[in-house]
């Protein structure tokens, strides 16, 4: 594969014990200390009151941290190409569907329904944010955050403009979460562009290799890493964080995997701890 790389202007996150990027900044370099507490995820105020009351966790995860990633890159989210990447859609839903389908009374609300299709959070970003252009939806198991980043590389490189990555999962209920076992939520988005700018927070090279996944140093974040398929890119967020060079490797399929070297670019000051 030919190296593809681009530009992080922004970024934004929410995860168990991280409330946004700055703060999650300030965990994966060590200044702040990392106590897991449930991820709390905003009401999407940007959506009109009918749809803000049919929303799921997923959507309401993929709106706060798309539209925390547009606003630290000062970029128009209605302009901005996307790509949503998530390893199973909304866990909550599914369940009660099943629920229901096991059940006498097998009637599925229309609501319920076009929350279980996997691209829900799209059509809900597209609606919130009033964006036109071309949005990819994918899935890739564990290796989601992986497939969606090279996507979104392959975007930058292809039509030389702007994207955004979306990555995001949240857990599924008993029973369902014995034979899939995805803690808590966690989202994270960036905004890609194919030339620096003064927002940009670091330059990233991706390859394809057989190196075995970067794991991270400390061990409550580590588990977290392994928790939850979205947050298989921390180890890329703690070297963009470190504003250091770096190389990661990043799971993607079980014998194949992504090197993403970082590279600093900006010298903006670290964010002030919250």
């Amino acid at each position: 594969m030919t190296h593809l790389h681009a530009y992080i202007d922004g970024i934004g996150l929410i995860g168990p014990g991280l409330a946004n990027w700055p703060h999650a900044a300030q965990v994966l370099t060590g200044a702040a200390e990392y106590v897991r507490e449930p991820a709390v995820i905003p009401a999407p105020a940007s959506l009109p009151a009918a749809e803000r009351r049919r929303t799921s966790l997923p959507v309401k995860l993929t709106l706060a941290v798309g539209s925390e990633a547009a606003q630290a890159a000062e970029r128009d989210p209605a302009q901005l190409c996307s790509v949503f990447a998530s390893s199973g859609g909304d866990g909550q839903n599914c369940h009660a569907i099943c629920e229901m389908l096991a059940g006498d009374d097998r009637y599925i609300s229309p609501t319920r329904f076009h929350n279980s299709v996997h691209n829900a959070p799209a059509g809900y970003w597209s609606i919130a944010v009033r964006a036109m252009p071309a949005s990819n939806v994918l899935c890739a198991y564990d290796g989601s955050f992986a497939a969606g980043l090279l996507e979104s590389l392959c975007q930058v490189a292809v039509d030389a403009h702007d994207a955004l990555l979306i990555a995001a999962d949240t857990e599924y209920p008993p029973p369902l979460s014995a034979v899939r076992p995805t803690r808590d939520a966690f989202g994270v988005a960036l905004v890609l562009a194919p030339t620096a700018s003064a927002r940009t927070l670091a330059r990233i090279d991706a390859q394809l290799t057989e190196a075995p996944a970067t794991t991270l140093a400390s061990p409550p974040l580590e588990i977290l890493r392994r928790d939850n398929p979205a947050a298989r890119a921390l180890p890329l967020l703690e070297a963009v964080a470190a504003r250091q060079a770096a190389t990661v490797v990043l799971d993607y399929l079980d014998d194949l995997r992504v090197r993403i070297d970082i590279a600093p670019v900006s010298a903006r000051p670290q964010p002030a701890p919250l």
